[in-house]
C-alpha cells in the first residue's frame, strides 16, 4: 500500500508512531495546512516521508493508491469524495461522515468506482473485542449492556469561557456523541446489530451536546451508552446475561483485558492483545483488504458503518439536533 495522509493532528501522530512497523504499508506523502508547513517538514524528516503538501489536490496527484483521512470531522465527506473521484482507496477516521446521507453517497461512489472505502475505528478490529463476540452465547439471554466513555476535554474550559473550538462546534460536527460516544455505538452495534429504537438524552450547552446518555432498545434487552466531554469517570463496558457477564475496564476504543464470568464460576481474565498500539490491528486488516481486493470483507465493514451512522442520525434527531451538515470548503 502506498499511503497518502491528509491531516497532521493528534490522530495522525498516533498513526505515524507505528505504521512503519507494517512493512507492506509505505507512507509516501502527507498533506497539511499552509500554517502547519513547518510541522510537516519535521514529520517528513522524522518519519522519512518522501513528499509533503499543503494542497490536497497535489497529494491526490501523487503516486499514492490509498488516502488516510485524519482531518476534522466536518471535512470527512468532502475529502473522501474527492479522493474517490481521483481513483484512490479511502480509509477515513470516525465519525465516517457528518450525517447518513453523506455516508450513503460515498458508499455508492466507492461501489461505482470499484474502490475500497473503510472507516478507521479501532474497536471492531481488536482481538479482545472479537473474542467477546465468541463468548456471548454462554451468557444466556442478554439483559443489560452498558458502556461509559467519559473524558473531561482539555477544550471544555475554553468552551465555558465562550471560545468554541472544533470539538464543541456544531458546525464542525463536534459534540460528545460524534467525538466520544460513537466508540460505544461501534462496540454495541458490532456485537448486537441495529436496535429497534434509539433515544438520546443530551446535556446541551450553546447548541452542542457536551455529554449524553444514549438508549438503544433491542426489545429483549437494553443497551446504555454514556459519553461525556464535560466530566470524567472510569471507562468500562459490560454485558449482563442471565447465565453470566463480561466486564471490560477500559474505553470501547481500546478494548483492554476483560473478565468473563459465568454464574457460580470463578471469573476468567482474557487478554489477546498482540500489539501495544490500539490502531495496529485495523491497519493490518485494511492493508490486507485492499491488497487482496477482498470486496466481501469491505462490504461487511461498510454495513457495520452504515448501522452506526443510522444510530447517530436517529440519536441526534431524537433530541432535536437534526442531521449535521458537512463542510463544502473542499470542491466537490
Amino acid at each position: 500500500m502506498k499511503l497518502g495522509i491528509a491531516g497532521a493532528g493528534k490522530i495522525v501522530m498516533d498513526l505515524l508512531s507505528f505504521i512503519h512497523g507494517i512493512p507492506s504499508i509505505s507512507v509516501t506523502a502527507i498533506c497539511g495546512t499552509k500554517g502547519g508547513y513547518e510541522k510537516l517538514k519535521q514529520l517528513q524528516q522524522q518519519y522519512r516521508i518522501p513528499a509533503i503538501y499543503t494542497d490536497y489536490g497535489q497529494l491526490l496527484a501523487d503516486d499514492v493508491d490509498t488516502v488516510y483521512i485524519g482531518v476534522p470531522n466536518h471535512l470527512h465527506y468532502a475529502f473522501a469524495r474527492q479522493a474517490l473521484l481521483q481513483g484512490k482507496h479511502v480509509i477515513c477516521e470516525k465519525p465516517f461522515t457528518s450525517n447518513l446521507q453523506e455516508f450513503l453517497e460515498l458508499e455508492q461512489l466507492a461501489r461505482e468506482s470499484g474502490l475500497m472505502l473503510l472507516e478507521a475505528v479501532t474497536t471492531i478490529h481488536l482481538h479482545n473485542y472479537r473474542s467477546i463476540r465468541e463468548r456471548l452465547e454462554p451468557l444466556g439471554d442478554i439483559k443489560i449492556v452498558q458502556c461509559n466513555y467519559s473524558q473531561y476535554s482539555s477544550r471544555y474550559d475554553a468552551f465555558k469561557e465562550g471560545n468554541t473550538l472544533p470539538a464543541f462546534n456544531p458546525a464542525m460536527s463536534g459534540g460528545a456523541l460524534m467525538d466520544i460516544n460513537i466508540y460505544n455505538i461501534h462496540w454495541v452495534t458490532g456485537l448486537f446489530g441495529s436496535p429497534e429504537r434509539v433515544e438520546y438524552m443530551a446535556n446541551m450547552e450553546r447548541g452542542i451536546d457536551t455529554s449524553g446518555v444514549l438508549l438503544l432498545d433491542y426489545g429483549h434487552f437494553k443497551a446504555v451508552c454514556v459519553g461525556a466531554k464535560d466530566c470524567s469517570a472510569p471507562a468500562f463496558c459490560s454485558i449482563q446475561g442471565d447465565k453470566g457477564s463480561i466486564q471490560m475496564n477500559s474505553s470501547a476504543n481500546i478494548c483492554d483485558s476483560y473478565s468473563y464470568t459465568l454464574n457460580r464460576v470463578e471469573p476468567v481474565r482474557v487478554d489477546l492483545k498482540d500489539h501495544e498500539h490500539r490502531m495496529y490491528d485495523e491497519f493490518v486488516e485494511f492493508e490486507r483488504i485492499i491488497a487482496k481486493q477482498d470486496v466481501p470483507a469491505a462490504e461487511l465493514l461498510l454495513e457495520h458503518s452504515r448501522k452506526v451512522m443510522e444510530i447517530v442520525q436517529a440519536a441526534r434527531e431524537s433530541v432535536g439536533l437534526g442531521p449535521m451538515r458537512g463542510d463544502a470548503n473542499v470542491r466537490r
